[in-house]
């Protein structure tokens, strides 16, 4: 009796630590006060500059699986 006890109090405070741990953290805040949903200043007034190094970074990114595969297939002589 004293096992089934002293196992669910340990899995009760197990929980209740996990539960405390899988809160969201608290929103980023300027000195101003104001909401930023971001992790980094959003450039105002380049956002043009800022779209193209998105894309380009994205893009490479996502290119490499294909550069890989037409890679591997031109070593196999396929």
């Amino acid at each position: 009796m004293s096992f089934a006890f002293a196992s669910r109090s340990a899995v009760r405070a197990h929980s209740a630590i996990f539960r405390r741990q899988m809160h969201a953290s608290n929103a980023v805040r300027s000195p101003h006060g104001e909401y930023h949903h971001l992790p980094f200043a959003w450039p105002h007034d380049k956002k043009a500059s800022f779209a193209l190094k998105l894309v380009a970074y994205l893009g490479f990114g996502f290119s490499i699986p294909f550069i890989a595969g037409a890679y591997q297939l031109k070593k196999a002589g396929a």
